[in-house]
């Protein structure tokens, strides 16, 4: 009667108060509310929307669902990095040891794939051995140790939000500001961070493609996070393209290997490098922008970040030759190449048309069981605004079998477009703004 009650409301629009919130999740991770009846209530709540102290409700009420991280002993600033989703976003791979090799403690927590967008702890498991899977003590232990861990979500961490995170994927109610921002905040907030900072993307690719609610997202989990004591930075970067040439799981870690010593595509570096000097700037370790790309470009061409990486990965028990030898990685047995059919300019890379056609392919997950095959996926090189000519290489295709890359080929003719220059579309800046507690900027990249 309790679920039916809720699913009433939410369906004409009304809304619940905070114990009401508590009451939900209790009957719903005791059983007493089944998925199905869970799956009524969120599309109910999706498109009925949360007001503001619905939102806050129900981030506290997955943080208190679980445990939370104990991590004042450390003695370091702990600062985290969490980005909305985008193809191609191997992001958090290289920042999470760059920033620690640089003596920020880095308590990273991801999740798998969303929607059509891949998952840092599906790129991570495509590593031989590597564990995501951890308590809040080894996690604990271990960032006592390397100053870095790369983990999931554990059943002592906001249970009800790696439920919800499941579900919403499965029943098409990922975007929305409420959800997203309570599930990521909801997290973030149990590791017990002295900062955060958020990698809101914009544009064909994100959950949330508009500037105006890529900026309400930005300041609805600053907001949660002034509410626990926990300074959030967020830019808002460009994903109407994917990021890097990577799209796949062990294609993604392959090139996060390659940007960790100092090989990484242009776009991927600048991203990466204006996420890590905020984190840097929000845990103290330097004054100034200047001083911190300079720290985070040193880590890099020292060694240092990469280094780094490589005792992370053996600590979580996976194969820390992948650094020295990416091949180590899964490999795709078939390969082709995608050639331009015509001369002109790139006018599109659909990062969209990419992210569910690596899933097609079956780099990503169509049901909550899905079995990944870690190595297909696409290396694309082609960009919007690239001059090329008809028969010029654009990407490459990695699959299981022939079935697979005619699929992966179909997938680039429709994702890549080439044509006149006068038809090209601007762009967004890769990094579009900053938002912080006392209001947002333009950035100038």
């Amino acid at each position: 009667m309790l679920a039916r009650t809720f699913i009433e409301r939410k369906r004409d629009g009304g809304r619940l108060t905070k114990d009401e919130w508590r009451a939900l999740s209790a009957a719903y991770l005791s059983g007493e509310m089944a998925d199905y009846q869970m799956s009524a209530f969120l599309m109910a709540a999706f498109l009925n929307g949360l007001d503001e102290a619905e939102t806050h409700a129900l981030t506290q009420t997955m943080l208190e669902s679980g445990d939370t991280m104990r991590l004042a002993h450390l003695g370091l600033p702990t600062v985290d990095k969490h980005s909305t989703g985008g193809v191609g976003d191997k992001v958090s791979l290289i920042l999470a040891p760059l920033v620690a090799a640089c003596g920020v403690a880095v308590p990273m927590m991801s999740g798998r794939g969303l929607g059509h967008t891949g998952g840092t702890l599906d790129k991570l498991e495509s590593i031989p051995g590597f564990r995501t899977g951890m308590s809040l003590a080894r996690a604990t232990a271990q960032l006592e140790q390397l100053g870095c861990v790369m983990i999931g979500q554990s059943d002592e961490i906001a249970p009800l939000d790696r439920r919800l995170y499941a579900l919403r994927d499965a029943t098409a109610t990922v975007e929305a500001v409420p959800f997203i921002a309570s599930s990521i905040m909801s997290k973030k907030l149990a590791e017990d961070l002295t900062g955060l900072v958020l990698d809101i993307k914009q544009g064909s690719g994100a959950f949330i493609p508009g500037e105006e609610q890529g900026l309400e997202l930005a300041r609805t989990m600053i907001a949660l996070g002034e509410l626990h004591d926990c300074p959030v930075v967020a830019l808002l970067t460009a994903m109407d393209r994917p990021l890097g040439h990577a799209c796949g799981n062990a294609l993604e870690v392959e090139e996060a290997i390659h940007a960790l010593r100092g090989e990484g595509p242009s776009d991927l570096m600048e991203v990466t490098y204006a996420l890590a000097a905020e984190m840097l700037l929000l845990a103290g370790a330097e004054g100034d922008r200047a001083a911190a790309l300079e720290r985070l470009e040193h880590a890099i061409s020292s060694g240092d970040a990469a280094r780094h990486f490589q005792r992370v990965i053996e600590a979580q028990d996976g194969n820390p030759g992948v650094v020295d030898d990416p091949a180590a990685l899964p490999q795709a047995p078939a390969s082709a190449v995608f050639a331009s059919s015509d001369s002109g300019v790139v006018l599109e890379v659909n990062p969209r048309a990419v992210g569910l056609g690596v899933i097609s392919m079956g780099g990503g997950r169509t049901r909550m069981d899905s079995q990944l095959d870690p190595a297909v996926g696409f290396v694309i090189t082609a960009k919007p605004g690239m001059a090329v000519r008809a028969g010029e290489p654009l990407a490459t295709v990695h699959a299981s079998d022939d079935s697979g890359l005619e699929r992966g080929m179909q997938v680039l003719g429709n994702a890549i477009r080439v044509g006149e220059p006068a038809d090209a579309a601007d762009v967004l800046p890769l990094i579009g703004w900053r938002v912080t507690s006392a209001g947002a900027e333009r950035c100038d990249s």
